[in-house]
């Protein structure tokens, strides 16, 4: 599975973005999705995930309620639609897959996407 994630840009604090993750090349309908993120001097961080069929989610603490996960099977697309930004929300964005729910390390990675929160 190849992901590409788009969608990054420069935003003020308490605005949105929406992140993209296109799949291509593999069985995205039977891939659990995750977005991870790396700030800078930081490690990465699970932000997000959804299961394949689409009915489990999951957030980090720290985006729970501010962040939005979905998908759709029949377009290959996953989004992360990203509410009420904080400064502290500025990271480079990954998409990441795996056909394990409960994995912290996924198989599939694409190039991250830069969000950037302006105070």
């Amino acid at each position: 599975v190849q992901l590409q994630a788009s969608g990054g840009g420069l935003v003020q604090a308490g605005g949105s973005l929406r992140l993209s993750c296109a799949a291509s090349g593999g069985t995205f309908s039977t891939h659990n999705i995750f977005w991870f993120r790396q700030a800078p001097g930081k490690e990465r961080e699970f932000v997000a995930g959804i299961s394949w069929t689409g009915r489990i989610t999951r957030y980090a603490d720290s985006v729970k309620g501010r962040f939005t996960i979905s998908r759709d099977n029949t377009n290959d697309t996953v989004w992360l639609q990203m509410n009420s930004l904080k400064p502290e929300d500025t990271a480079v964005y990954y998409c990441a897959a795996d056909r394990t729910y409960a994995t912290r390390n996924p198989d599939y990675w694409g190039q991250g996407t830069l969000v950037t929160v302006s105070s």
